[in-house]
């Protein structure tokens, strides 16, 4: 089945548990809601904030302290 861009930037799909994914037309997976508009809407926003440079996906930061005894 052909799937239909959106903005020609990402099409989104029904996975099997009834959850909305977008994708980018490579098949990478960007964004998974509960609604299709939701979906949709979201992606627009996170593929914006990337664009503007808001997002950097390159830069992880972990956190782990464990204070008093286990």
């Amino acid at each position: 089945m052909e799937q239909q861009l959106i903005d020609e930037c990402f099409y989104v799909e029904q996975k099997r548990w009834g959850t909305w994914q977008s994708h980018h037309p490579d098949g990478k997976g960007i964004i998974t809601s509960l609604t299709e508009e939701e979906c949709v809407r979201a992606t627009r926003y996170y593929l914006k904030m990337k664009q503007e440079g808001a997002i950097n996906e390159n830069v992880v930061t972990y956190s782990g302290t464990v204070d008093g005894k286990l």
